[in-house]
């Protein structure tokens, strides 16, 4: 073989290792299905993802229903993005439950599930990406209860009763009260979901409960819907708690309509699925849950650096 013939076939051969191992690194793909992308909660998710996909040199796609009340649609993403063969896949469930015969063909199919923010009821995640949302509810009864002088009515308004993070922040609130404060009495649990039911709710519920000193709300929409209900009653005087971020929940802390609420990590919560995700495919073992923190943050510490660090617009 001549030398020219030679450098052809070397460099043909580079060539192909070359395309090779970048046509492996586009194989990498794995889907995110998210519970929506209704509110800014989810939009800073999606940021932690994409910048990990970029980190790790994977291929990453993020989507969700319109509304929280969408299982169904939720669960055509779910198979739709099966079908596309991914590597891996992430997935916050609407319901703990309705996904899990899916699940079960990703797991026959070896395709790890790295559940975020909201598990399901099976051991098929390798891990779940989340704030200890009953611990979270806890330290937002802890603060309700300081506010209100430890004794008198109080409610929730909880975003759903069938995901993980709807029944965890209910009952970490609900039973931490119960716990600790026996002069404190939840008088009614009603679910919101999104700002419009949320702002009904609050008006009903200090309607029916003249007497009602606190409501905690367990989502962003529940906070600044429940936070717009007062406003519309023009009630003063009640201690309002919410969870979550975004601006005009933040604006509600500031003109004091809201007391304060819990914030995630909503953005570490992205970050630490896509990174599960890589490390799972590397054979490494992961945790059951990672815990990604949360804060309760008002007035007198938003602008703290390890708190604005955490909250998003």
């Amino acid at each position: 073989m001549n030398m020219k013939r030679k450098l052809l076939v070397l460099t043909a051969g580079l060539a192909l290792a070359g395309f090779s191992s970048f046509a492996s690194a586009q194989e990498i793909y794995i889907p995110l299905i998210s519970k929506g992308f209704q509110h800014q909660f989810w939009v800073a998710v999606k940021q932690g993802a994409d910048q990990a996909a970029k980190d790790l040199n994977v291929k990453v796609t993020f989507e969700g229903p319109e509304t929280e009340q969408q299982v169904d649609k939720q669960i055509d993403m779910l198979s739709a993005a099966l079908a596309k063969n991914p590597k891996a896949i992430g997935f916050a469930a609407l319901d703990s439950k309705a996904a899990i015969p899916l699940l079960k063909k990703a797991q026959a199919a070896k395709i790890p599930v790295i559940a975020f923010d909201s598990g399901v009821d099976s051991d098929i995640p390798l891990t779940t990406a989340t704030t200890n949302n009953v611990a979270a509810a806890g330290l937002a009864a802890d603060k309700m209860a300081a506010l209100i002088g430890n004794e008198g009515e109080v409610a929730v308004i909880a975003h759903d009763q069938t995901s993980r993070t709807g029944v965890d922040r209910r009952d970490g609130f609900v039973n931490q009260i119960k716990a600790k404060y026996p002069k404190i009495k939840v008088v009614d649990i009603q679910y919101g979901g999104d700002q419009l039911k949320s702002a009904e709710i609050a008006k009903t519920l200090i309607q029916a409960h003249p007497k009602l000193k606190g409501i905690f709300a367990t989502n962003e929409p529940g906070a600044i819907g429940a936070g717009k209900g007062l406003k519309e009653a023009k009630k003063t005087g009640l201690t309002l708690i919410g969870y979550d971020s975004g601006k005009a929940q933040k604006d509600m802390i500031a003109d004091g309509t809201i007391a304060g609420s819990i914030t995630q990590n909503p953005v570490g919560i992205g970050y630490k699925t896509v990174e599960a995700a890589v490390k799972a495919l590397k054979g490494e073992k992961l945790p059951k849950i990672i815990d990604t923190g949360f804060y309760y943050y008002d007035k007198s510490n938003m602008a703290d650096p390890k708190i604005a660090a955490v909250l998003y617009d």
